[in-house]
């Protein structure tokens, strides 16, 4: 297929946490694979709470400014360099790398993860299907029986801990916000959906759940971690999945209370884990083949939101990007938040 000379791609050009003055949209020229890169027209990119923090710098991989946002994206490929065997024209891969937010990408071929179809379904496994499933599985010690907390239960992420908490034999717990992601919740298995709009969380866990809670997917942080933390059973383990309630703030990242957190972890013998994806890039391939098996048999039901609760929904292009990230901090999505950067080509590639 004839490509075009130039394509457009969102730059990170100012450190802060205020995403629409830290990225902007500029035009480069087209680029060309190198023997063993693949190019790809993107056709979807997945919007997660950490875009501010990628923009604010708080990785160690971003660098110094300028340098591309974004990290996960699905599309199909429309060129590869003379020594790449495993793809070809057409085909549709994902990519987890920094800078995904561009309409085309150059990738190496290691980098490229064959799908079945560039799908917003598939694009919802990587960051946020993986997260869960291996920080359930790797530092969780989740085991049959356990009662599990998921906060955000209903987000991109927290979807997928309900589901693979169920599956792995567990009674499980999910905070949400509106009524409507109370039907959600309750549509993939989640046992008892809690809305903290209407109902006390703390109140719910110490009427219903006297015994406490066994394993805490936390991604909240501040009064939400408060309470988690102390609901939790003895040899409990909370797992610090993120603390979104700071991120949109400037300065260190690292919530305020952590002196806090010694005597209630000490007099139940529980336990405080952090997780972060990047860490386990050895585990990637494993855990999304058998996410994908999970999606293709039934067994796993994936919620993607294109802006359905936004009035400037769906979001489509790069300049959607500024819309999708204000949906996600306004918690009014669903399921995984995707922006469609590409239509589809109907003509043959």
């Amino acid at each position: 297929m004839a490509l075009p000379n130039t394509f457009r791609k969102m730059v990170v050009n100012r450190l802060t946490t205020k995403f629409r003055e830290a990225v902007n949209i500029v035009s480069v020229p087209m680029v060309e694979p190198g023997p063993s890169e693949v190019l790809m027209k993107t056709r979807f990119v997945g919007i997660n709470a950490s875009e501010i923090n990628m923009s604010a710098g708080r990785y160690e991989a971003t660098g110094k400014p300028p340098f591309g946002a974004g990290m996960e994206s699905v599309g199909e490929i429309v060129k590869v360099g003379s020594d790449v065997k495993k793809f070809k024209v057409g085909q549709s891969i994902a990519a987890m790398n920094f800078g995904a937010f561009s309409e085309y990408a150059v990738l190496p071929e290691s980098f490229a993860i064959p799908i079945p179809a560039a799908k917003p379904e598939f694009i919802t496994l990587m960051v946020s299907g993986m997260t869960a499933d291996l920080s359930l599985s790797e530092v969780g010690d989740l085991k049959s029986g356990e009662t599990v907390l998921i906060t955000a239960a209903a987000g991109g992420t927290g979807q997928f801990a309900v589901q693979l908490a169920k599956l792995a034999g567990c009674h499980v717990i999910g905070t949400c916000s509106t009524d409507s992601k109370v039907d959600f919740l309750k549509s993939i298995g989640c046992d008892r959906p809690v809305n903290y709009k209407k109902e006390n969380l703390k109140e719910v866990l110490r009427s219903e759940f006297p015994g406490g809670i066994d394993v805490v997917y936390e991604t909240i942080g501040g009064e939400m971690f408060d309470t988690c933390l102390k609901a939790l059973n003895n040899k409990g383990r909370l797992i610090v999945i993120g603390f979104i309630t700071n991120y949109q703030q400037d300065g260190p990242l690292a919530p305020k209370n952590e002196a806090s957190w010694a005597s209630t972890v000490l007099s139940k013998s529980a336990s405080i884990r952090g997780f972060l994806l990047f860490h386990y890039v050895n585990l990637y391939s494993r855990s999304l083949t058998k996410l994908s098996k999970l999606l293709m048999t039934g067994d796993l039901k994936v919620g993607y939101d294109l802006g359905k609760h936004d009035n400037k929904g769906p979001f489509k292009g790069l300049e959607g990007i500024y819309d999708a990230v204000d949906y996600l901090y306004s918690k009014k999505s669903e399921g995984k938040i995707v922006v469609e950067v590409n239509q589809e080509d109907t003509a043959k590639l």
